[in-house]
């Protein structure tokens, strides 16, 4: 291939380069781009898993707290039929009494009770009278005790029941707190569900950019071997350009440094004087020869 041939083809090759570099440079803007939208999406997804997690967490926590109010309502709960059992013992108890109630009252049983012990105290009695008095006062005593004793029972039923709305009242107040923090935590649990689906939906447009991306930079990867390809073909016609015009210099060269040679030699014979550039290329000439 002569040197104009090689220059017609450096010329040819760089206009081929110039369009790969076009194409590549295209493609590589196209990746920069799938790449930047792709990197916004993954900075969105991030943010997301971060507002995931805090939901997450906050959820969680009140999911502890809902575990406490129920302990708390259970235990109530428990306490609650525990005092209705209690209550419901003592009424089968006072109705027990009920039934053996006397009919006159406490306070009249009392005064007779009193009485009687008087004058068994301070009146001469005969043994008769004596032990029909005492057994009076048995009697008396057994209708005071189912009278103190219906008493007692009523007193502690209003107690137990007093206790008992008490306890309702507590229970119904964490009932109310359960029932608020369960339904935070499942409006939590509903946004972070949400904000999941958002996310696998930002994923899959992430991915799907990112799939754009490596095409992209696929399609380049052809062009950018065809380029360093031409590059190197490029390099090598041009260096064997300068080395061709290197011979070519150093072949005139010697050209004329033989003609020069031969003037010199030729006014040598004739007894001209030489210059000394002739004298020193006839010293260089008779070194070389002598080597």
């Amino acid at each position: 291939m002569t040197e104009q041939q090689k220059i017609g083809k450096i010329e040819e090759l760089t206009q081929k380069l110039s369009a790969l570099k076009e194409q590549s440079n295209r493609l590589d803007a196209e990746a920069k781009t799938w790449a930047e939208k792709r990197n916004k999406f993954n900075e969105k997804t991030k943010k997301l898993r971060t507002e995931i997690s805090e939901l997450k967490n906050e959820r969680d926590k009140l999911n502890e707290i809902v575990k406490e109010q129920k302990l708390q309502r259970n235990d109530t709960g428990a306490k609650i039929r525990q005092k209705i059992e209690e209550i419901r013992e003592l009424r089968q108890e006072t109705k027990a009494l009920a039934k053996r109630k006397p009919s006159r009252s406490l306070q009249a049983l009392e005064k007779e009770f009193e009485s009687i012990e008087w004058k068994i105290q301070t009146t001469p009695l005969d043994l008769r009278e004596e032990k029909r008095l005492i057994e009076q006062v048995k009697v008396l005593e057994t209708q005071l005790n189912i009278l103190r004793k219906l008493d007692q029972s009523n007193q502690r039923i209003l107690q137990f029941q007093a206790e008992l709305k008490t306890l309702e009242t507590k229970n119904s107040l964490y009932h109310e707190k359960l029932t608020e923090t369960a339904r935070k935590s499942q409006e939590i649990h509903k946004r972070m569900i949400e904000k999941i689906d958002e996310l696998k939906k930002l994923k899959i447009e992430a991915d799907s950019l990112h799939k754009l991306f490596l095409e992209a930079r696929d399609r380049a990867r052809p062009f950018q071997r065809e380029i360093v390809e031409i590059s190197e073909q490029i390099k090598l016609l041009r260096g064997e350009i300068r080395q061709e015009e290197v011979e070519k210099k150093k072949m005139s060269e010697k050209v004329l440094r033989e003609k020069l040679e031969k003037q010199a030699r030729e006014k040598l014979k004739r007894g001209e004087k030489l210059t000394w550039e002739e004298f020193r290329l006839l010293g260089e000439d008779e070194e070389k020869a002598q080597d």
